[in-house]
């Protein structure tokens, strides 16, 4: 029997068919939009997805599309971001801050010339986070939801517990003790740099400059007299399925800790997985849990500013510019497509990047990658970024010279935030 309509049933027209399939390929090229800068941003040294999404927040008004679209590149472009930022991580030593704690067993890789299996190991950390991080952001955000009040009325001690949770990780009272001189010279930094609004030709930003130097420029000026990336071997991974997935959950679950929390990065909860982890699984765990923190991050991030509407990441900061997030499963989407596009991304481009960086001289590398951390701190925070590059730069050469973690450059935000 055919089927009937009711008298009143509205018929679905071909011309709406039509405009829906048009809007939802206008929505897709938005997204493939977000995947190519969060290729550009992810690959350049210094330069974060942060930065293109207070671009585009500032020209979305004049953009010939619907906040949604514009809102789904964004997203996009911050995914992609957190599966490449390795890539420049491992070849360059310049990571961003929520790689920091990375670099090291990173590059311990890539000088025993297995790069290539790095950037595999990084991808299979994000994915493998992603993909947990979406199922388990649901209860987690009913369970901050309720809580959330009472963790923002203590947010000083909150702060002040991560901090302690993180120096106790630290191996001796020395880390510990050094640990607290960084952070109280990168806490001072911020109290004096956060409040300053400066003028400059894009949106300004003055965390640019102050990360760029507490992250970026100390690692090449220490890299300048190395011998740069030596020839690479096979890409085959040389750990088990189970340390994978082991390393992943704890990144995600790290990650999961820290998207709900203002001013607690990144790089933070990577120091506490690495904690987390069983000692066999060695610096190739590292990578991988500190990929699956970084990506896992920007789900739970997405989850607390529609639930707690307070952006958590400067991308969701500029979303939250432009309107929000207008639905939850079409954010969710872009999300999904711009992490399956990362994960190829990463090996494709990654290999080939290695490949071309090994030909170069590190120290003219050096040179010109600094040269670019001087441009993008004038482009976000005018003449102004020059002054707090440099400063940030002389804080954060002191970590490795007392011998304890970058992480603690993270007070820059932590203090200001706390106090």
């Amino acid at each position: 029997m055919e089927p009937s309509l009711s008298a009143g049933a509205v018929v679905p027209t071909a011309p709406l068919a039509t405009a829906d399939a048009l809007a939802d390929v206008r929505l897709l090229a938005y997204v493939f939009a977000g995947v190519c800068l969060g290729t550009a941003s992810g690959l350049t040294p210094g330069l974060h997805a942060n930065n293109f999404a207070l671009v585009l927040a500032a020209v979305a008004p004049s953009v010939p599309a619907p906040p949604s679209c514009v809102v789904a590149a964004m997203l996009a472009a911050g995914v992609v971001h957190t599966f490449l930022d390795v890539v420049p991580a491992l070849a360059l030593g310049v990571p961003d801050a929520a790689m920091a704690a990375s670099a090291l067993p990173g590059h311990r890789l890539v000088l025993g010339g297995r790069g290539r299996e790095a950037l595999r190991l990084s991808a299979l950390g994000s994915g493998t986070a992603l993909v947990l991080a979406v199922p388990l952001a649901l209860p987690l955000t009913e369970f901050m939801t309720a809580v959330y009040p009472t963790l923002l009325a203590h947010l000083s001690l909150v702060l002040a517990g991560v901090v302690v949770l993180t120096l106790a990780v630290e191996p001796s009272w020395w880390p510990r003790l050094a640990g607290v001189v960084v952070l109280c010279l990168s806490g001072a930094l911020g109290a004096v740099a956060l409040p300053i609004e400066p003028g400059a030709p894009l949106p300004a930003s003055v965390l640019t400059p102050l990360f760029a130097g507490l992250f970026g420029a100390p690692v090449l000026l220490d890299a300048m007299d190395g011998g740069g990336v030596p020839t690479q071997a096979d890409p085959r991974l040389l750990v088990d399925r189970r340390s994978v997935g082991v390393a992943a959950g704890t990144g995600a679950l790290a990650g999961g800790a820290v998207g709900y929390l203002p001013g607690v990065s990144s790089a933070i909860a990577a120091t506490a997985a690495l904690a987390g982890l069983p000692s066999d699984t060695g610096d190739r765990g590292y990578v991988v849990a500190t990929s699956g923190v970084n990506t896992a991050n920007g789900v739970f991030a997405l989850f607390a500013l529609v639930a707690l509407g307070s952006p958590r990441t400067g991308v969701l900061v500029a979303v939250d510019r432009v309107g929000g997030i207008p639905s939850l499963p079409v954010a969710l989407a872009a999300v999904v497509v711009a992490g399956a596009a990362g994960a190829v991304l990463v090996v494709t481009v990654g290999d080939r990047y290695l490949t071309v960086v090994g030909r170069l001289d590190p120290r003219r590398l050096a040179v010109a990658a600094l040269g670019l951390l001087v441009v993008l701190s004038v482009a976000f925070a005018g003449l102004v970024g020059v002054v707090l590059f440099a400063a940030a730069t002389l804080v954060g050469l002191v970590p490795v010279r007392l011998r304890t973690r970058r992480v603690y450059c993270m007070g820059v935000l932590l203090v200001p935030l706390a106090v």
